[in-house]
């Protein structure tokens, strides 16, 4: 299994960037796609997740700025993030299950991709 995650870089306060996560060697429908976070010293956190029929719950610390979303026909996960806020600045990582979970024990995880938000 393989999740390739790409789409960080540097933004400024109030900008958008959209994270994508490529999966292979899973059958990606049968999946529950999540998004996770670790910002220097901090453990990582859960961002938000989509389970295999399309339901959607996010981390209080959203607010309503991020969206998630997955194309199966291309085995991809998405997250849309706008009102970027330096907080918001972490590594960004993708994860796969067979269960809906919020917690950090998911069975594949990807690589990371770095979000840096500027003031």
């Amino acid at each position: 299994v393989q999740l390739q995650a790409s789409g960080g870089g540097l933004v400024q306060v109030g900008g958008s960037l959209r994270l994508s996560c490529a999966a292979s060697g899973l059958r990606f429908s049968l999946y529950t796609m999540g998004w996770f976070r670790q910002a220097p010293g901090k453990e990582r956190e859960f961002v938000a997740v989509i389970s295999r029929s399309g339901f959607k719950t996010y981390a209080n610390f959203v607010e309503g700025r991020f969206t998630i979303s997955r194309d199966n026909a291309k085995n991809t996960v998405y997250l849309q993030m706008n009102s970027l806020k330096p907080e918001d600045t972490a590594i960004y990582y993708c994860a796969a299950d067979p269960e809906f979970k919020r917690d950090t024990s998911y069975s594949h995880w990807g690589q990371g991709t770095q979000v840096t938000v500027s003031s």
